[in-house]
């Protein structure tokens, strides 16, 4: 038996020693082995410390309680019973007390270990610069020394706690204590001990007493009109504050007649003391501030609360970044007049009308190319140069997914030496589509053709890279990794990147270990150039790296300087900034999007301080991870770069190339939005009322916006990127933003929006409040204006028999007013389905109009004359799905005509799209008219009234043929 046990903990040993070893040699491939160092030696040291630290103390008071037993004890029935139990103990009294040593170390060490953040910041703390509003200390004495200073005292509890209980065990045990036996129960030196300790005990309470005072600027302290509220109020500062002043001062009291009885030897005076401390901790501490909240406060609560609810407000706003955030009076205008956009038309010119969260499945079957290429649920915006000047596209990876590998060619050769990576980008134009409403690429197929310019394709890093992958080959060795597939056959291809040596017996073994897999162990296809590539999410990659950051759950790939990057976006954060009221992460990120897709930051964690202060960028070919500081001023990350020095290049370094594609991050606008629906209020009495108080819109569409399960009308309405002009600004910039209600109303109450494009005004805040009487209605009102509007609903009819689905409802400053525009897309039912653009709808105040594309929507919002340069969405369903006359002049002669007046349209359609690509608004708008005047002709071609066309039963033929 002891020889399996021997082997059972050698054999775990060995599965441990094969994780730490492993991720050894990962950190030094990707070349950040001094934050594995680090975190390692902290925990380490902190480990041994606190753990030895426990078992000395509690071994050495066991120790002085066997030393002070009394030699003579009575020979009481209590006594003789203890006996029995003191001959079975005393053999082995030696190695008790080192197991029981050893398990209270490893239990304490392994507490204090995860104690490492707050020990490496509170090592390297980094001054604020600002102080709170009643202590008067720096912040970074709430956010830096407060958790570590009470961890500590938390840990000295634990230890006096633990000794106590072990002393009184012992001293019971050897006779130092008597509990039946008549005349004293403690001999004098067990009475001398137990005063220590418990005078140390209550000595402790008299710190904590102390420490709870900064206590209450950091805890929450359950204001019923906030959730999450943190601060001192009335009365904390009037009586729980005083309150804690006296008791800290009772508990110094009562611990200094504690170690005086160790010379009295009596327990009267401690007793007396002891007493005192808890009826003053009851009346004083409990019952006094619940006195001064029921007659002093609740009368006028409003009056008294005010100065503390301003503390709050200020302290909230500058711990999410939202001090500079104000709201501009915006009287919507809700008529309509000819021409009311003219003064607008880039904007209207920018409007992107292709749904990220829609046209999935659409690049999938028109792009997909192989069965075991994917691309996400959920697509990415950017900006691109696109025909001489930026440009928003909806961009996707073509990832390798695996679970599409038909089963026949799933083994394991196949799935980590053969399928290896995946290839190219995929990105079309956000404000426009082709003609059968499909996506507008500017980059498409494999190899990648497009306007991005020539970069290296390979995805070997992505969301839905396999566990790991065996690459690499020796010099002169064929290839063997499935690349491309051409006409001429299979192009093959050799990993050439750096990655983690898996050539040597030693490193199969350990891998083999580490996969739960023998076969890296046997197989021969691998040799002494192989590399394993694994780790290969680009989150869990920049997690690994830098596990102090909190990162953003949605990273997105862009084609950087020849390579495709993974930008992430990372997030310093903290739930000890003082005053500032806490909301939880996952809460305050949930959308119908992330309900939908499961992508969710940090969905427990609950903070009160956050910052954008990383960029972190992941190679897609190479893996490898770079992390640029952003918010340079924020003294968290100062804190974390002097604990891990050289691990965050300066901002100043970020490649040109780079920058453009960086952006504000969805999440932290979420968060900032949450907080912004109570906290653009900065009166304390209009907060104190709720009157003026926001909600995020309920998501109008459901689950229509995502097509996915999980997504409802319960869940908010995501923000939207989109390139728009807040109306003091001269010019479009590519922003986030979303929209506000009235609390409990669904009028629209505001618009949010932040400049997301780097440069002088990044992460500016602009938000446009309506009037408390505006009749504007707020998405959910508009969306049930447009789903009951007659000339929408006659137009649906024509989609009859497929799915109709509703795309993001963006809302635009335009015209003076505000500018709902909608796309909706067409899916059928039967045969190979996905969604197109077929229509785009507009609203402007409880107008509603639909059109095939953006301009002629407008245009029929605004009496026909919307005087916007909208760019075209023909969107027109394709031409076997339209119905012919039936009076016949669809003879030769007829659809001659026709061909020909459509023919002209077209032209006339192409060269709107170059004098738009080129800003020339001019010839855009002649170029309208043109088609304008050519589909009239070919409708008097006809000579009957326009049929409206029937939406296809079977999508039209994928541009990509997809994979047997």
């Amino acid at each position: 038996m002891p020889v399996l046990v021997v082997l059972f903990v050698l054999f775990a040993l060995f599965f441990v020693m094969a994780d730490f070893v492993t991720d050894l040699w990962w950190y030094r491939a990707v070349q950040y082995s001094e934050v594995f160092t680090t975190r390692l030696t902290t925990r380490s040291v902190l480990f041994l410390i606190f753990g030895i630290t426990m078992s000395v103390v509690v071994a050495l008071n066991v120790v002085i309680a066997y030393r002070l037993r009394p030699t003579l004890r009575g020979m009481s029935q209590e006594q003789q019973n203890l006996d029995r139990y003191r001959v079975g103990v005393d053999p082995y009294k030696v190695p008790i007390m080192i197991v029981s040593g050893v398990l209270l170390g490893i239990l304490s060490g392994t507490s204090a270990s995860g104690e490492w953040r707050n020990w490496l910041l509170w090592r390297n703390k980094t001054s604020f610069g600002v102080t709170d509003p009643e202590f008067h200390k720096d912040v970074s004495f709430y956010m830096f020394s407060y958790p570590w200073w009470r961890f500590l005292l938390g840990f000295a509890f634990a230890v006096v706690l633990v000794s106590l209980l072990a002393t009184v065990m012992t001293h019971y045990l050897y006779g130092g204590l008597r509990l039946q036996t008549p005349g004293d129960k403690a001999t004098s030196a067990a009475q001398a001990h137990l005063s220590v300790l418990l005078g140390l005990f209550v000595a402790l309470k008299a710190v904590a007493y102390w420490l709870d005072r900064y206590g209450l600027a950091v805890n929450g302290g359950g204001f019923d009109n906030v959730s999450g509220w943190t601060g001192l109020r009335y009365k904390d500062v009037n009586a729980l504050l005083p309150a804690k002043e006296i008791l800290c001062a009772i508990a110094a009291i009562c611990a200094l007649l504690f170690f005086a009885n160790v010379w009295r030897r009596t327990w009267l005076l401690p007793g007396i003391g002891f007493g005192l401390l808890v009826l003053s901790a009851l009346l004083i501490g409990t019952a006094y501030p619940a006195i001064v909240q029921q007659f002093q406060v609740k009368p006028s609560e409003s009056t008294r609360e005010a100065p503390y609810i301003q503390r709050n407000i200020n302290a909230t706003r500058a711990a999410y970044s939202l001090t500079n955030a104000k709201v501009d009076p915006y009287d919507a205008k809700t008529s309509v007049v000819p021409g009311q956009l003219r003064a607008d038309a880039n904007t209207t010119a920018s409007i992107r009308v292709l749904d990220p969260n829609i046209v999935s499945p659409t690049f999938e079957a028109e792009q997909q190319i192989r069965r075991f290429y994917s691309f996400p649920e959920i697509l990415r915006i950017d900006r691109y140069p696109i025909d001489g000047r930026s440009q928003d596209v909806v961009v996707a990876a073509r990832e390798l997914n695996l679970a599409s590998v038909p089963a026949e060619q799933r083994n394991w050769i196949n799935d980590h030496f053969l399928y290896t990576h995946g290839f190219g980008l995929v990105a079309a134009r956000g404000n426009t589509v082709d003609v059968d409403g499909s996506p507008s690429y500017v980059s498409k197929d494999i190899p990648p053709t497009g306007q991005l310019g020539a970069y290296e394709p390979r995805v070997y890093f992505g969301e839905e890279s396999p566990d790991y992958s065996i690459v690499g080959a020796k010099a002169g060795s064929a290839p063997r990794e499935f690349d491309t597939e051409q006409a001429a056959g299979q192009n093959l291809n050799t990993y050439q990147g750096p990655g983690v040596g898996v050539g040597s017996l030693w490193r199969r073994l350990l891998y083999a270990v580490k996969f739960r897999e023998q076969k890296i162990l046997l197989s021969s296809e691998i040799n002494s150039a192989s590399k394993v590539l694994y780790i290969r999410n680009p989150r869990s990659r920049v997690a690994r790296v830098a596990p102090w950051l909190t990162l953003d759950s949605d990273p997105y790939p862009a084609a950087v300087d020849g390579r495709i990057q993974w930008i992430v976006d990372g997030y310093t954060t903290s739930a000890n900034y003082p005053y500032a009221s806490r909301t939880t992460l996952g809460h305050a990120t949930q959308t119908a999007v992330t309900a939908a897709t499961g992508r969710v930051i940090a969905p427990r964690d609950e903070v009160n301080y956050i910052r954008n202060s990383v960029k972190a960028t992941v190679d897609a070919y190479t893996g490898e991870v770079k992390l640029y500081g952003w918010d340079e001023s924020d003294p968290v990350l100062t804190t974390w770069k002097k604990a891990f020095p050289g691990t965050v290049k300066d901002r100043s370094t970020i490649p040109a190339d780079l920058l453009v594609h960086l952006r504000y991050p969805e999440d932290f606008f979420k968060v900032q939005r949450e907080l912004l629906a109570r906290y653009h209020v900065t009166d304390p009495q209009a907060f104190y009322t709720k009157a003026d108080f926001w909600q995020v819109p309920l998501d109008p569409t459901g689950a229509d916006v995502t097509g996915l399960a999980g997504s409802a009308e319960s869940d908010p309405q995501p923000p939207y990127y989109l390139t728009l002009k807040m109306p003091e600004q001269q010019t479009s910039t590519f922003s986030l933003t979303t929209t506000f209600e009235p609390l409990g109303r669904g009028q629209l109450a505001a618009l949010m929006a932040v400049d997301a494009e780097p440069g002088p005004d990044y992460g500016t805040i602009r938000v446009l409040g309506l009037p408390p009487s505006t009749n504007v209605p707020g998405p959910r009102l508009v969306q049930s204006n447009i789903t009951s509007d007659s000339v929408v609903s006659s137009t649906l009819l024509q989609y009859r028999g497929n799915k109709v689905r509703y795309g993001n409802l963006l809302t635009l400053p335009i015209g003076g007013g505000l500018l709902y525009v909608e796309p909706m897309y067409v899916q059928p039912t039967t045969g190979t389905s996905y969604p197109l653009l077929r229509q785009v709808i507009a609203s402007f105040g409880n107008n509603v109009a639909i059109g095939d594309d953006l301009n002629t929507a407008l245009n029929k919002l605004f009496s026909g004359a919307a005087g916007t340069g909208a760019a075209p969405n023909p969107a027109q369903p394709p031409s076997n799905a339209t119905s012919a006359p039936s009076d016949g002049s669809s003879g030769p002669k007829g659809a001659t005509a026709v061909a020909a007046a459509i023919a002209d349209a077209q032209a006339a359609q192409a060269d709107g799209k170059a004098a738009l690509a080129k800003g020339d608004f001019a010839a855009y708008g002649k170029d309208q008219d043109r088609i304008a005047a050519d589909l009239q002709k070919a409708a008097d071609a006809e000579k009957s009234p326009a049929k409206a066309p029937a939406a296809a039963t079977t999508a039209p033929t994928p541009k990509a043929t997809s994979p047997p």
